[in-house]
């Protein structure tokens, strides 16, 4: 299963996205796709990608804010969030989402 972490203050504090959703076998899961999908495109997307702490790996995605939030950014930030929700609209049984 995916699990999704997302901590707001007033603005974007941090995401965390690990695991496999496991709803296909390897190579041809279309949640993880998805989901990989939504993080690599948002985060290609950051106008000041340096202020935030960013790990992209397999089974384990995590971004945090080191300085406040530009105004783009943050857009590109909920961008992402609510594509990770769209996902686990119809795909609950392999993504879940908390904010912390």
């Amino acid at each position: 299963m995916i699990k999704v972490l997302i901590k707001k203050e007033e603005k974007f504090v941090s995401l965390k996205v690990t695991g496999h959703a496991n709803s296909a076998p390897h190579g041809e899961d279309l949640v993880c796709a998805a989901v990989s999908s939504v993080i690599t495109g948002g985060l290609n997307s950051l106008e000041h990608p340096e202020d935030f702490a960013i790990v992209l790996k397999e089974g384990n995605a995590s971004v945090e804010a080191k300085k406040d939030v530009s105004s783009h950014d943050e857009v590109v930030l909920e961008t992402i969030i609510t594509g990770l929700k769209t996902i686990a609209e119809g795909n609950d049984k392999f993504i879940t989402i908390k904010n912390l």
